[in-house]
């Protein structure tokens, strides 16, 4: 369960957000604040996972707080002047969300954080550039549109059930005979998948010598 703490300064708008948040599965929201000074004290008693912040407080700006905490943090503001925009990821904003917002779109964002924080705990041992490279694709996961022109979200949906429920790496070859779809079309969702974060590409050596892409999808990715 990954713990939330609410941060803003107006009362209502709080109630909303962490309300949005609680509806998302495997989140909890830990509390509530209203200022600066709040939301330190509530930090430090709860030691949430992250951190939904607001930029205007009355005793302080939420960059500013962000900058002096070491926890990862949503910016959820009604800034939207590009110096506040870059001074929010320079402070170490890991999204930004301009209000107002729907429930969808901030849990668009709460599911890709998910898949960023299981794929980089805060403990554990030496990782590699693949590994931060995939966590990062996942984290931006919740900012793209739902399906690309020419992309069916139906066919890409299917793809990646083939993918989980077979347990093995897989070839765009067998994805299209089980799918019936032509190889090529199978190729093109194979990679869109792993570009975006959703599935790793191997390379086999069969005995021709000659190397074939494998697919597997990536443990908790949507």
């Amino acid at each position: 369960m990954i713990g939330v703490v609410v941060v803003d300064d107006d009362f209502r708008v709080a109630q909303v957000h962490a309300e949005f948040t609680d509806r998302v599965s495997g989140f909890r929201v830990l509390g509530i604040a209203h200022t600066a000074a709040q939301a330190r004290e509530l930090i430090d008693e709860q030691n949430p996972d992250l951190v939904l912040l607001d930029n205007y407080l009355p005793d302080h700006d939420g960059i500013a707080l962000l900058a002096e905490l070491e926890i990862d943090a949503i910016m959820l503001t009604a800034a939207t002047d590009p110096a506040t925009v870059r001074a929010a990821f320079a402070a170490g904003a890991l999204n930004y969300l301009i209000k107002p917002f729907t429930a969808e779109q901030l849990a668009d964002r709460l599911n890709a954080f998910a898949r960023y924080h299981s794929r980089l705990p805060v403990t554990g041992g030496a990782i590699d550039q693949e590994e931060i490279d995939r966590a990062l694709r996942l984290l931006r996961e919740g900012d793209r549109p739902a399906a690309p022109k020419g992309r069916s979200s139906l066919t890409t949906q299917l793809v990646l059930d083939a993918l989980r429920n077979d347990g093995r790496a897989r070839s765009a070859a067998e994805i299209a005979d089980e799918l019936g779809i032509s190889r090529a079309t199978a190729q093109r969702y194979l990679a869109s998948l792993t570009q975006e974060g959703q599935a790793i590409m191997t390379l086999r050596y069969g005995a021709s010598g000659r190397p074939e892409h494998q697919y597997e999808p990536i443990p908790g990715a949507r």
